[in-house]
């Protein structure tokens, strides 16, 4: 692999890509270079070569920069290419040999996780969380490990009230949820190391989950296993320990650090 410092534009023109997807709009290309540390001269020549070729927008009226056309279909590409799928579904597999325990690999969608691999364990309940289904995030062992993971500003910007949390009718948990609530729940399962569900999407069943991450720290994606309720503690620390190491596994896959 060829170090950055040898291919220092190849670098500089990627950091700039990666800063941009980190804001929440467009911002000067002077605020670019004192975040990044680039002179502006450079800052502004590579904002033009990544304007020409799609990737830059420049809007004058606000002399900002955010991200064009192009990005966005690099994005869609890698959706197309389904990598978190492809890289985690032998994961997942390998997860359900070693426990014999159904396992998923899911996504953070709005307030939502969708799920993109489900694998069953031979003799084991059927369960809710099939490939291309929805559940409120808040109620999975999968969703609060990728909400854990994100920044308090994030988290309150997907939960402003009680309005948005949503519930099961097979929910077992009777008691009102609001957001410091959740915060004290994420908390725990940040402390803990994986985060938990006890019979919050399907009655008799507890599932184990962990966070992806991909080069920023953000959640990417969810690695979880589910077993009946009430199962021995060795098969439950069993569980916590294998999905954190596939979730970190697959975090190094898609580039984290």
């Amino acid at each position: 692999m060829a170090d950055a410092s040898k291919v220092p534009a190849a670098d500089q023109v990627l950091r700039i890509l990666s800063h941009l997807a980190t804001q929440r709009g467009p911002v000067p290309a002077a605020s670019i270079a004192t975040a990044l540390g680039l002179p502006r001269s450079t800052t502004y020549h590579l904002l033009g070569v990544l304007q020409e070729r799609g990737f830059v927008v420049h809007l004058p009226e606000e002399r900002r920069y955010g991200l064009g056309v192009a990005a966005f279909e690099l994005s869609s590409g890698f959706s197309r290419q389904q990598p978190l799928t492809r890289l985690g579904r032998p994961l997942v597999a390998a997860l359900v040999d070693r426990l014999g325990e159904s396992g998923h690999l899911a996504v953070l969608h709005g307030r939502d996780v969708l799920y993109l691999v489900e694998e069953r364990a031979p003799r084991r309940p059927s369960l809710v969380s099939d490939v291309g289904v929805r559940l409120p995030a808040h109620l999975t062992a999968s969703g609060r490990a990728m909400l854990q993971a994100l920044p308090p500003a994030q988290l309150r910007a997907l939960y402003p009230d009680r309005a948005a949390f949503a519930d099961l009718p097979s929910t077992t948990d009777a008691a009102p949820w609001s957001y410091s609530r959740l915060k004290t729940l994420l908390a725990e399962a940040r402390a803990a190391g994986v985060a938990g569900e006890h019979g919050e999407v399907t009655r008799g069943l507890a599932s184990v989950g962990a966070p992806v991450l991909d080069h920023l720290g953000w959640p990417a994606a969810a690695i979880a296993v589910t077993f009946a309720e009430g199962a021995p503690d060795e098969l439950v620390d069993a569980a916590s320990a294998a999905v954190v190491d596939a979730a970190a596994t697959l975090s190094r896959r898609i580039g984290a650090r």
